[in-house]
């Protein structure tokens, strides 16, 4: 049984052939194709953290395939009313797929492991998968040679940070990352993957003037995810020298983007100034959550066919 529970799941060549056929559907949807590809299945989206982006983009996307969706969210009394163990094989067994969207990336590895259909993770604190695919799907549509390209990753080292990092060592794709000390991801993690791609694609430094020289693309997130709310005081102060203005993105190379997997705090991680000048990309990046994930759906479902 597949799962995609982080980018690790999947090998170089299986990211591209779900971003290939991501950029396909999305064509056909734009030519007014919808082919009834998960005709009479059913996903459900046990949600514990609230969303907007996630839940709409998976329930359109399935609809769009003729596919019926169910959300679920504390109906379901995770770890309250009954143990996974009890409840996680019932559920799956009625569903064909289950999107996942939880406070502990742990609960969905466990998730996994009662599971009788794939899981697909929608978010935890420590992966972000389908995130990452519509960011490079973007920069895949925005520039002409990717591997070619620099992506720098501003703030928090976060579970997008993280996601995204996977993705671009995976592809060939470099990635700076400008954290300060303590926000930073452990140099082993960046090390690890490093080595696993024989070159050093992803970088981490404590200066984001340094880091943005010459990106094609900068990426920012809230600096205070779900969850840290009582650490906001502080993260705001710490983060404050890496916020994403004017006058760190004119350092970045000419015709750079901007990219956040919103939502932002506009004033905090970037500017308004930012956010809505003709260099963001944030909408289109937004829009390719409902396509990436499409392509994920569907390359996912056929493994099961297999």
């Amino acid at each position: 049984m597949r799962h995609v529970i982080s980018l690790f799941d999947l090998t170089a060549d299986e990211i591209r052939t779900v971003l290939d056929l991501s950029i396909k559907l999305k064509q056909q949807l734009r030519d007014g194709e919808r082919e009834p590809l998960m005709q009479q299945k059913t996903m459900g989206l046990l949600f514990q953290k609230p969303s907007l982006r996630t839940r709409v983009s998976f329930e359109t996307l399935f609809n769009q395939m003729a596919g019926s969706t169910m959300f679920l969210s504390g109906d379901v009394g995770w770890n309250t009313r009954e143990p996974v163990q009890d409840f996680m094989p019932i559920l799956t067994g009625y569903l064909d797929l289950l999107v996942i969207r939880a406070k502990n990336h742990n609960d969905v590895v466990e998730a996994a492991q009662f599971s009788q259909c794939p899981i697909i993770n929608g978010l935890t604190d420590v992966s972000h998968p389908c995130q990452a695919l519509a960011d490079v799907m973007t920069v895949m549509e925005l520039c002409d040679s990717p591997q070619e390209t620099l992506i720098t990753y501003v703030g928090d080292a976060n579970n997008v940070a993280y996601s995204l990092a996977v993705c671009c060592s995976r592809l060939g794709i470099r990635l700076n990352i400008a954290a300060p000390a303590g926000y930073q991801f452990e140099s082993s993690f960046i090390s690890s993957l490093n080595v696993e791609s024989g070159n050093d694609f992803i970088s981490q430094t404590d200066d984001p003037r340094a880091a943005v020289e010459n990106a094609s693309f900068i990426y920012t997130d809230v600096w205070t995810s779900m969850g840290q709310e009582a650490e906001n005081e502080k993260r705001v102060k710490d983060l404050a020298d890496y916020q994403v203005n004017e006058e760190l993105f004119k350092v970045a190379a000419d015709g750079a983007r901007l990219l956040h997997c919103l939502p932002a705090r506009r004033g905090e991680e970037v500017t308004s100034s930012v956010i809505d000048s003709p260099d963001s990309a944030v909408i289109e990046q937004a829009d390719n959550r409902l396509h990436a994930q499409k392509g994920l759906v569907v390359w996912l479902m056929d493994q099961v066919q297999e």
